[in-house]
């Protein structure tokens, strides 16, 4: 572990003498990604210090338990060893989780696409709650959200609602909300008092800037039209809304949430970008599937990940068998517990892999 951790080093230090060449600051593309590994880098390395400060201690208290000292300072050496031994297994468990390889993307800003699926108004009424719970919980880590489109249900909720999220390493964490999400309960509609399933599906991408995704402008048809949602005196009055369809793929994305044109376009032009960049990340994600199953983030939409029963105040995380009986401060945007033992069953398969594949080679 010493010597990987020492090439480490070795590249932080090379990576922080490129991002000062004036060479590099010059191609933004390459700086930017750069940037991104060094900061990286930086966090094993501030580890790496650690561990190596440890090891010296250990091997301290080593020294005086086999030399001359007082039999006093030999029992205090003793204790002092117990310690940093314990200290360093935990070090190391947490290093070697920092060296699984990062996905480049888990860094990134995201995109939420929530849909209402099964289930009639009572799914779109779902996919409300499922929003309310992901801008409460956006909201509880400081996370700036911004509406990009939706379309209400008759009875309530969103038959679709996509939104932003910006801030720091946000795919990492919502990623795993991706799938089809279940909702048990006894619907306002239902006069006999039986439990409906209705079910909403979730899209996480990582957002992608102009240097993910060149798109040119001879290959995007813009529409204009007038806003339907709030918004106003503009709302039916000015062709603010923007709607882009992408010719080559025929992907179709649209923005009404803003007042300005411009605005509308620039945030339905980072849709597209999205959009256009997981169907790459979609092939590199079949290409390693074909390699390995992966456990928790499959990239599967259609896969049923999470199930909310209201009768029995119960959600089940089907990827890893989890369950919680607290329906209602989950769905008020309490979800941080499941998703650190998503990553935790993620980090734990691949050290597993990365074992496996160690032995392998040997």
């Amino acid at each position: 572990m010493l010597e990987k951790l020492a090439q480490i080093k070795e590249r932080w230090e090379e990576v922080k003498n490129l991002i000062a060449d004036p060479e590099v600051i010059s191609d933004m593309k390459k700086y930017i990604r750069l940037s991104k590994e060094f900061k990286e880098l930086e966090m094993i390395v501030q580890e790496y210090e650690i561990y190596k400060l440890l090891i010296s201690n250990i091997d301290a208290s080593k020294d005086i338990m086999s030399g001359d000292e007082d039999p006093e300072l030999k029992a205090m050496a003793k204790e002092e060893l117990e310690e940093l031994t314990t200290k360093k297994a935990e070090m190391e468990e947490a290093i070697k989780v920092m060296l699984i390889p990062k996905d480049p993307e888990d860094s990134k800003n995201a995109v939420v696409e929530i849909r209402a699926g099964t289930g009639g108004d009572e799914a779109s009424i779902f996919a409300g709650d499922l929003f309310r719970m992901y801008t409460k919980y956006c909201d509880s880590r400081k996370w700036k959200t911004e509406m990009v489109d939706m379309t209400e249900g008759t009875s309530g909720g969103y038959k679709e609602v996509i939104f932003n999220v910006i801030g720091e390493d946000i795919f990492g964490q919502l990623k795993y909300e991706s799938g089809v999400h279940r909702v048990q309960r006894v619907p306002k509609t239902e006069t006999q008092g039986r439990v409906h399933t209705s079910a909403a599906t979730v899209a996480i991408l990582p957002e992608a800037d102009e240097f993910d995704v060149e798109i040119r402008d001879e290959d995007i048809k813009k529409d204009t039209f007038c806003s339907s949602g709030p918004g106003g005196q503009s709302v039916n009055t000015t062709y603010s809304a923007i709607r882009l369809t992408h010719i080559p793929s025929g992907i179709v994305v649209q923005c009404q949430d803003e007042k300005s044109q411009i605005k509308n376009y620039n945030k339905a032009l980072a849709n597209l970008r999205s959009k256009l960049y997981e169907i790459e990340m979609q092939k590199r994600a079949d290409e390693l599937a074909s390699k390995r199953k992966t456990l928790v983030s499959t990239g599967d939409r259609s896969a049923k990940i999470r199930t909310y029963n209201f009768p029995q105040g119960r959600v089940t995380e089907h990827r890893i068998g989890l369950t919680r009986y607290d329906l209602p401060n989950i769905l008020d945007g309490d979800i941080q517990e499941i998703i650190d033992e998503l990553q935790l069953a993620e980090n734990t398969e691949r050290l597993k892999e990365g074992t496996s594949n160690s032995e392998d080679s040997e």
